[in-house]
């Protein structure tokens, strides 16, 4: 691996999987680091067969003890070309048989589903009975992947959709729920108005502009107090009823 190739992993590696460095180079510094943390403490639930819808790149695989690891996205060409996943699908219809999966991942992909009850149906038609659903979605958040940002979900909000569709909530947490939301919607504002086309222009832009206040609101989020109505993310734990009804 070339000094290049190494320093893209490590960059790489710092968005998603937030260590010290990304303090100084991940303008969704604390949004990262909290969905990394509560989906690490949650990650050994998701085992077996496992289907990770929108996966992305697939940033979070490597904590799951799955003994097979499908990722799907919607077909375009630009999914095509970035995105890590195995197979791809027309937005409606998971082409997988009843019952495929022991377990499937949503990561902060359920506020692009233009019909939730649909996609929650996949979800169910999918996962074996027992089977875990591990999610994250977005409650304070800007819009994002224009025009395909459709909704926000309260925690209570999501509860009462997964219930409907036959879920049993098993585990509910609230993501970054203290004076760092601030700071992360602040960043992520100077972030939109700042970044260019240039990698390097953005990573010179995050050290001089960002990461101060990236440093400031782990300081505060330390010292202040926390406020459970206010946070970005709810990370959700949920399982299939094993019998329906």
């Amino acid at each position: 691996m070339t000094t290049g190739e190494m320093l893209k992993s490590l960059y790489e590696e710092a968005q998603f999987r937030p260590g010290p460095l990304s303090v100084f180079v991940n303008p969704f510094y604390f949004a990262r680091k909290g969905l990394y943390r509560h989906i690490r403490a949650l990650a050994a639930e998701i085992r077996g067969k496992t289907l990770d819808v929108g996966c992305g790149r697939k940033p979070y695989e490597s904590l799951f003890p799955s003994s097979e690891y499908v990722g799907l996205e919607i077909d375009t060409p630009e999914n095509r070309k970035h995105k890590k996943a195995d197979v791809f699908y027309d937005g409606t219809v998971f082409p997988f048989a009843e019952a495929e999966f022991d377990s499937v991942v949503v990561n902060e992909v359920f506020e692009h589903a233009f019909d939730p009850d649909g996609f929650l149906s996949e979800v169910h038609r999918v996962l074996k009975p027992g089977g875990a659903l591990l999610m994250t979605v977005p409650f304070v958040w800007d819009e994002h992947e224009a025009p395909r940002d459709y909704a926000r979900y309260s925690s209570f909000g999501l509860s009462a959709i997964l219930q409907r569709h036959d879920f049993q909530v098993v585990v509910l947490r609230k993501s970054v729920d203290d004076i760092r939301v601030v700071f992360q919607l602040l960043t992520g504002y100077i972030y939109k108005k700042t970044v260019t086309r240039s990698p390097l222009i953005n990573i010179l832009l995050t050290l001089l502009l960002i990461a101060p206040f990236n440093l400031l609101g782990e300081i505060l989020g330390i010292i202040l107090p926390r406020n459970g109505d206010l946070y970005l993310d709810n990370v959700v734990l949920a399982r299939k009823a094993r019998t329906s009804g």
